[in-house]
């Protein structure tokens, strides 16, 4: 129980290293940012495909209902980080940039019979960009600048639990701590004025998410299974007030005017489902599809127009994203090193949720490449296949564009540490 505790500590205390933005795309400025999804080191390098997927010895958030099968005898720990470097494009200039940071760490253990709980903390989403861009009004001779800043982003620390029902059928839930910010602003200055406009955009969120799945897994053959899986996120209030801070500011004489205006109660989430189909044959090969929506169309966002700042219902559209990813190993149980690697692979296509002056956001291409290096300690070396600890390392390809707008491509690197130990056997001593 103390090293469950510790645990506990452990993820609470990593919250501090992974409040940090993880991105460096102009897209985040839309929104609440760029979104993650839930997935850890092992669903990573098959571009985030795991609705479906439960094995003992893995931790799978991204449905709560795969805690289920967690390995009696084990106590899991998932840590991850991950950098990357994007390249932006826009008539005709490049750009590079790098980011990277803290990623997640998750735990999991077994309750009781047929009841799994896990715990972590894992972003929502992530902002960070900083450019600019300028205008000449021919009319007048007068060149226009603006500034564009941001940083913040959400972040859950979360508890769940998963049930086995009967054999097939298993349920359960996440409960999570939402918490955050957003910092955004836009400095336009004019070579005929002396006065420059700075528009703020803030909001604090502090709230809670909360996370359904289930899962049905149906035996095939002798070592082949196929498994369902659903999830659900109701959408509700943030009960956040963002505000937008309007400084028009004298450059001669150093003076600001300051007008500040707020929306109650601002923010929402919007419902979310999921589903996903997986194929696996003994401890060899492992394939599953995911889809997923976001009903981001039925929710408001804040907006100035230049005369007042309203919620409005055309900011943001409903989301699709679509990913498949397969695992393979050759032989899990062979002496040489090649032979137990999980080699995975996974591709993806998502839809924006939101507009850019009235134009849809770009679209999501990507594709993945993963390896699971299994690390045995003395206990489990020549014992057990599945209870061996793992080294995951993905690679990830983004590519973002839609016409007329920035075209991205992300190159990703995500390292995870699954640090499996059995922590309750009852020792014999003869």
């Amino acid at each position: 129980m103390n090293k469950i505790l510790a645990g506990l500590v452990l993820a609470t205390i990593t919250t501090t290293a992974i409040a940090q933005s993880n991105t460096n795309s102009p897209y985040s400025q839309f929104g609440l940012g760029d979104l993650t999804d839930q997935s850890v080191g092992f669903n990573k390098g098959m571009n985030g495909v795991g609705l479906a997927m439960r094995k003992g010895n893995e931790v799978n958030p991204m449905n709560p209902a795969s805690y289920s099968a967690v390995d009696s005898l084990t106590m899991i720990f998932d840590a991850g980080l991950s950098g990357q470097t994007t390249n932006m494009k826009e008539n005709g200039v490049s750009l590079n940039a790098k980011s990277g940071g803290f990623d997640y760490a998750v735990g999991m253990f077994r309750l009781m019979k047929n009841v799994g709980v896990s715990f972590g903390v894992m972003p929502y989403s992530n902002i960070g960009y900083k450019y600019s861009s300028s205008t000449t009004l021919t009319e007048m001779q007068t060149r226009v600048a603006s500034n564009y800043e941001g940083s913040g982003g959400l972040h859950q620390l979360y508890i769940g639990a998963g049930w086995r029902i009967f054999k097939p059928l298993s349920v359960g839930f996440n409960l999570s701590y939402l918490w955050g910010e957003y910092n955004r602003s836009i400095t336009t200055a004019s070579s005929s004025a002396i006065n420059t406009l700075s528009k703020q955009y803030t909001a604090d969120i502090s709230s809670y998410k909360l996370d359904f799945g289930m899962q049905y897994q149906q035996k095939l053959g002798k070592n082949d299974f196929v498994t369902v899986g659903l999830t659900w996120s109701p959408g509700h209030s943030l009960k956040s007030d963002p505000e937008c801070l309007l400084i028009n500011r004298n450059t001669t004489i150093g003076k600001s005017d300051t007008t500040t205006v707020s929306l109650t109660d601002g923010l929402t989430l919007p419902d979310a489902y999921g589903i996903g189909l997986a194929y696996s044959h003994a401890n060899n090969f492992r394939a599953g599809a995911d889809l997923t929506m976001q009903k981001w169309g039925s929710v408001d966002f804040p907006h100035y127009d230049g005369t007042s700042y309203t919620l409005r219902s055309d900011m943001l559209k409903d989301s699709y994203r679509m990913n498949l990813g397969a695992e393979w190993t050759p032989r899990p149980a062979s002496r040489q090193f090649l032979s137990r690697v999980h080699y995975r692979f996974g591709v993806g296509y998502a839809t924006p949720y939101y507009y850019i002056s009235g134009q849809e956001g770009p679209k999501e291409y990507s594709a993945s490449l993963g390896f699971g290096i299994p690390i045995f300690n003395g206990y489990y070396a020549n014992r057990s296949v599945h209870s061996a600890s793992v080294l995951n390392i993905g690679f990830q390809w983004v590519n973002r564009s839609a016409d007329n707008l920035i075209k991205e491509n992300t190159f990703r690197i995500n390292i995870g540490f699954t640090f499996n130990e059995r922590w309750f056997a009852k020792w014999k001593v003869n």
